[in-house]
């Protein structure tokens, strides 16, 4: 098989003659030799093919609280890697080398389903993580890679931008236990003015996995100062959580730093990203976090019964530990989410893994 021109399930040949690209809203339509708007994803033979299966930018041990999950397995080691490219061309991208490369020379030779297990076991990392650029675009890739983790007992999770198709997201999500969603704002003109999307694609992803799956899943809110930190799109985007994706949903508030084409903001202040953790407590929310920022209050899980702290955190290091079996081992009230008796012992560490000749 050429890998180099991975075959791909999801385009239809289009009434101008063009082929369309069915992954994602972006629905691109493309002529022989044309890339989509991703990158990486290309029109070759009459057909879509995907340009970096089997290669990545590379692999690292991260804790799992960085992707961020606060209620997966706590305290475990996640294998992470991503490849190059994305489907959205968000202008406060704080990955951009990657998702926005138009090289693929960066990416590995190799990096095979088999060779990825192999080095999450090497490493005892209890996860898989598909991120750094949204694992949507490289789907078929993602999808292998998953299929040998279950396998072998490891877990899979998706760290991405939910910016997918019906049938696609389907495939994508039945191989996935876990999913960090970045839910970039709660207005559709941010989403196509800055993101070059739509909302209604990401809440429908949302609801998706709510309704539809048992992937477990966390929300991330990047809060941009002049963009998306308005007191009222906090609230009503809480509101809506709260009402359709269950208050027991993990929302992360993240701070915001300058970077590719949004240097001209500043740093999102402590006390915006405190005031819509109090928002989102207002509107029900059980389980609210404060993240890019040094917040141990809101970094923390606290019974939403009788308030006992059950997850002490600090930056990414876990302290205290007062949950049995998933519930408060004070008031036995269930905190959401997928434990084990002890947390695990990863801490912040950050650590590069070399794939070539696993």
């Amino acid at each position: 098989m050429n890998y180099e021109s991975f075959p791909t399930e999801f385009w239809h040949l289009t009434e101008n003659g063009r082929i369309q690209c069915d992954v994602c809203p972006r629905a691109c339509q493309l002529k022989e030799g044309q890339r989509g708007l991703c990158f990486v994803r290309a029109c070759e033979d009459q057909k879509i093919v995907l340009k970096t299966y089997g290669r990545s930018s590379g692999f690292c041990i991260d804790p799992v609280e960085k992707k961020p999950l606060y209620h997966f397995y706590p305290g475990t080691s996640v294998l992470s890697f991503g490849t190059a490219g994305c489907n959205l061309f968000c202008k406060f991208c704080q990955n951009w080398d990657i998702s926005k490369a138009r090289t693929t020379d960066r990416l590995l030779d190799q990096a095979m389903p088999n060779q990825i297990v192999k080095a999450a076991k090497k490493h005892n990392c209890y996860s898989v993580a598909y991120t750094y650029n949204d694992p949507v675009i490289f789907l078929e890739y993602a999808v292998d890679v998953a299929k040998a983790c279950r396998d072998e007992g490891i877990k899979n999770i998706a760290v991405s931008a939910g910016y997918i198709c019906e049938e696609p997201r389907k495939l994508f999500y039945e191989y996935m236990d876990a999913a960090n969603i970045d839910l970039k704002a709660f207005t559709d003109d941010f989403y196509k003015k800055t993101c070059g999307g739509n909302l209604q694609s990401v809440l429908d992803t949302l609801l998706y996995l709510r309704n539809e799956t048992d992937v477990w899943f966390e929300i991330t809110n990047l809060i941009i100062p002049g963009g998306n930190d308005s007191a009222e799109e906090i609230d009503e985007m809480s509101q809506w959580i709260s009402k359709n994706l269950g208050n027991d949903t993990p929302i992360h508030f993240s701070a915001f730093h300058p970077d590719y084409k949004m240097l001209d903001k500043g740093r999102t202040p402590l006390s915006t990203i405190q005031g819509a953790c109090e928002i989102a407590r207002k509107n029900g929310l059980k389980y609210i976090y404060a993240g890019n920022v040094h917040d141990p209050a809101n970094d923390s899980t606290f019974c939403s019964e009788c308030g006992k702290l059950l997850i002490g955190r600090d930056w990414y290091e876990l302290s205290d530990w007062n949950l049995l079996s998933g519930k408060c081992n004070s008031c036995h009230t269930q905190c959401a989410g997928v434990y084990e008796d002890t947390p695990g012992t990863w801490g912040r560490r950050r650590q590069s893994v070399n794939i070539s000749g696993i």
